[in-house]
């Protein structure tokens, strides 16, 4: 017997943007001025959807200017950084003067320590040497008043040598800078970031809302990308999470979920391993009323090791990394599978193949893909499973 015939869906026709400068060489848009995800990603996600008899939904935001985060790696020579990502397979800095998808403050932010390192001759770093004092910017851009939280990586375990760039960077910014902060890698490693961070002035955290609830973003906690799409997968969770139920999240970061259904009434229970996410998460249930405060439990840890959390629960949300599930949470999933799981992923094979690994225990009911990185190879995939 053939198998039946797959008709790809129709996506949204949007805005033809200009032909981009930097590519190629820039890796970071393989897929540039392409609408919706590649057929290969399309194919295999309506193959999930037909196995549980159910239609896979699809959601798109703006293609332009929506990325609100971004790493930027600084190398070159004295006094003429060159700002971007690495080509691929090599440590060359792709020079990215002005970014279609970046937000346009982080274009200025940029463009900002351009000026400052041509003025000051700041130096930056060489793999091959080893020296040089300017490694990378880290820029996140709030939505509220479109100011930037910048955090300066330097080549160095201790600031002082940083301070005048630091200093130029307040006058070329003033206003539009959130926060300021200078963090330390003086270590040989792919990591841009470093683990010292020292504030320099402005806010300690970036404050976001989501689901109804403040988010608080340090510069070392995991945050969206593009968060003005990635508001409607967090009003789709919380749509799935009935009235009055418990729930545990796990892989929670700042509690870009959890804090939201807190503020409805409901009870969470926060599993998180990254001390970053959990300094931001502890500040967002402190700024709760007392009694949404009394609701919540925070657990500090890998998940893998927290597996029996959720019993008892009603609603299990995940959020994993690329790579998946814990494995001990997984298999504790399988043997004892949730009322109700709510699967947010970002990396499609890892869902793909736990999907199918659950499939005996967990039924998908609702299966959406929102296009939260546009013009690359990946989705995010928002599931809803029920037991049986």
């Amino acid at each position: 017997m053939k198998p039946p015939l797959v008709t790809l869906p129709v996506f949204p026709v949007s805005a033809r943007l200009a032909a981009c400068s930097h590519r190629p060489p820039c890796p970071g848009c393989p897929r540039f001025g392409e609408v919706g995800p590649a057929k290969e990603r399309v194919l295999a996600i309506m193959a999930l959807a037909q196995e549980s008899g159910i239609e896979a939904q699809w959601v798109f935001g703006q293609r332009a200017g929506f990325r609100r985060r971004a790493r930027l790696a600084v190398r070159g020579r004295a006094g003429k950084p060159k700002l971007g990502i690495f080509e691929a397979g090599t440590h060359r800095v792709v020079d990215i003067q002005e970014c279609m998808i970046h937000h346009p403050v982080i274009n200025e932010v940029a463009l900002a320590v351009r000026r400052v390192a041509k003025r000051l001759g700041t130096t930056s770093y060489s793999e091959q040497s080893g020296f040089g004092l300017l490694r990378g910017v880290q820029i996140a851009v709030e939505r509220a008043h479109n100011r930037a939280q910048v955090v300066v990586i330097t080549n160095d375990t201790q600031i002082e040598a940083s301070r005048g760039f630091l200093e130029g960077m307040l006058e070329e910014l003033g206003e539009k800078l959130h926060s300021l902060w200078w963090n330390g890698n003086a270590e040989s490693t792919n990591r841009i970031l470093g683990d010292q961070f020292e504030h320099v002035l402005g806010e300690e955290f970036l404050v976001e809302e989501f689901g109804g609830a403040e988010i608080f973003l340090g510069p070392a906690a995991f945050g969206q990308n593009n968060s003005e799409l990635f508001e409607a997968v967090v009003q789709r969770v919380h749509g799935w999470v009935p009235s009055g139920a418990s729930v545990v999240e796990y892989y929670a970061g700042a509690g870009t979920f959890g804090l939201g259904l807190l503020a409805q009434g409901k009870s969470v229970a926060f599993n998180e391993l990254h001390p970053g996410s959990l300094a931001g998460l502890a500040r967002g249930i402190a700024s709760l009323p007392e009694a949404a405060q009394a609701r919540a439990r925070v657990s500090g840890g890998a998940a893998g090791d927290y597996h029996a959390l959720y019993s008892g629960s009603d609603v299990v949300i995940v959020d994993p990394p690329r790579k998946g599930l814990d494995a001990g949470l997984l298999e504790g999933f399988a043997a004892a599978p949730p009322e109700r799981l709510i699967y947010v992923s970002c990396g499609f094979e890892a869902f793909e193949r736990e999907v199918r690994a659950l499939s005996g225990v967990l039924a998908l009911r609702e299966l959406w893909t929102y296009d939260l990185f546009a013009y690359t190879e990946h989705t995010e995939t928002v599931a809803l499973f029920e037991r049986g």
